[in-house]
């Protein structure tokens, strides 16, 4: 009886003692209301967790509208197989050329059929096929190229009017705006991916000619060629490589900006070939320590002009070597790409606008840009062609000329070597341009031979005296 009294004195107890903690913690405690403001939930709203919230942005009318007008494009092409110099010898035996099927996409922009692809999808094709998004299929001609920017048009011949995408102004796109990549990775239909601009004006050759898109939308092997578009479902860009050591999407891609397509697309239409323009300027980014150098510390930033071409659009408009250029049609040049990315959407003979500096003054002039076109030059029967970008990475080298044309009757017997190789040295000087053989040539006994070494198609070493 003791025992079972024990028990319920200390039950009363407790349930006494939750009873006060109750009053305490909860009822003499004052409540507090938490407003969230406009500021944090717009805030909130943006962030790219993955609890999506009710305000987010709606990709599906834009993905709908872009799936329509991405393609399936496959490159056929013969590709000569190794040969084997014992079977020839006994046998007589040629290896015959193995087909090989390439894969990647493409975006149509007109109803009548043309598409935009990259060059790199079509390279070296035999024939072209392209499967529209309701499967149906078509043989593909190429209509031209801009290797230097990875850009190629094709054309098919439909059965009925096409959707088409409309181009948007690559021009306007933000860091950090949102954006969707179509394709068709891994063979795969149409695929949307979503993702923000990362970065503009990107450059990723060794010459400083392209000016990319990057974003951290998934673009993986066979989206290269598809559409990079905005919220709107505008073209601000054409997929084009994934900068990874497997090839395989690793957070970051890049897309060739939609107003540079546009005018590749349109010079090929109206030309036959893409209308290179030129400024005629080469040199550097004005970083804060080169300025200091300079003794222009308070210029925050500009391109350096280093040297000019002669003659060139640049120098007959009065820049000078030393001018720092830091606005072109009131947009911030702070490096080559800056400048090349505006010079790569114009056409010989456009107009621009440049401000620059020059002993401390602000200056202003318009600039008439002319044709970019390489520069020749003869060397001892020889006519040297100067490399453009695209040739550069082709031969994966960073100077050099082409030889293009015989000059002396002498080289005939030796036209198939010669003509299409590389000149990459002259007297074991390497060269990259005109103006270095003028200098070397002037420097040099004429009745002395002199040494050239080549590299052949093949990418082997040739040294010759002529």
């Amino acid at each position: 009886m003791k025992k079972i009294l024990g028990v319920f004195l200390i039950c009363l107890l407790s349930g006494s003692m939750t009873l006060v903690g109750y009053k305490y913690f909860f009822e003499n405690r004052s409540t507090v209301d938490i407003e969230l403001s406009n500021t944090d939930a717009n805030h909130l709203s943006n962030t790219r967790s993955g609890i999506v919230p009710s305000s987010a942005i709606d990709f599906t009318q834009a993905a709908e509208n872009t799936v329509n007008t991405v393609v399936h494009v496959k490159n056929l092409s013969n590709v000569s197989a190794r040969s084997n110099p014992i079977m020839e010898l006994f046998y007589g035996y040629k290896p015959e050329p193995k087909p090989q099927i390439g894969t990647g996409s493409g975006v149509i922009i007109t109803e009548d059929g043309y598409i935009v692809t990259n060059n790199h999808v079509i390279a070296n094709a035999s024939e072209l096929e392209v499967t529209l998004s309701n499967n149906e299929t078509y043989k593909a001609r190429l209509i031209g190229t801009d290797k230097e920017m990875d850009i190629a048009l094709l054309k098919i011949e439909p059965k009925n009017k096409l959707s088409y995408i409309v181009f948007g102004d690559s021009d306007n796109i933000q860091l950090g705006e949102w954006v969707i990549a179509v394709g068709n990775p891994y063979n795969l239909t149409s695929t949307v991916t979503a993702g923000i601009i990362s970065a503009k004006a990107r450059n990723l050759s060794k010459a400083g000619i392209q000016s990319f898109i990057q974003t951290d939308a998934a673009i993986n092997p066979g989206n290269s060629g598809g559409a990079l578009v905005n919220t709107r479902g505008e073209l601000i860009g054409i997929n084009t490589m994934i900068s990874s050591n497997t090839g395989a999407y690793v957070g970051y891609a890049f897309a060739v900006p939609s107003n540079v397509t546009r005018k590749i697309v349109e010079d090929l239409l109206e030309y036959g070939n893409v209308q290179n323009a030129s400024l005629g300027v080469s040199g550097f980014e004005l970083t804060p320590q080169i300025a200091k150098e300079l003794n222009v510390a308070d210029i925050p930033y500009g391109f350096y002009i280093q040297e000019l071409v002669g003659n060139s659009p640049a120098q007959q408009s009065g820049l000078r070597q030393g001018d720092i250029i830091t606005k072109i049609n009131n947009k911030d040049i702070k490096t080559f790409v800056d400048l090349r990315s505006i010079i790569n959407t114009k056409r010989p003979n456009d107009k621009i606008e440049v401000e620059y500096v020059r002993d401390n003054k602000s200056l202003a002039t318009t600039i008439t840009l002319g044709k970019n076109e390489p520069r020749k030059i003869e060397l001892r029967g020889l006519e040297l062609q100067e490399l453009d970008a695209a040739e550069k990475e082709e031969w994966n080298i960073n100077y050099g000329l082409k030889i293009t044309k015989l000059i002396n009757s002498d080289f005939d017997k030796y036209k198939d070597e010669l003509l299409g190789s590389i000149l990459l040295s002259i007297n074991d000087i390497k060269v990259e341009n005109v103006n270095q053989i003028k200098n070397i040539l002037n420097q040099s006994n004429q009745k002395q031979k002199i040494k050239v070494t080549l590299m052949n198609k093949n990418g082997e070493y040739l040294r010759l005296l002529i």
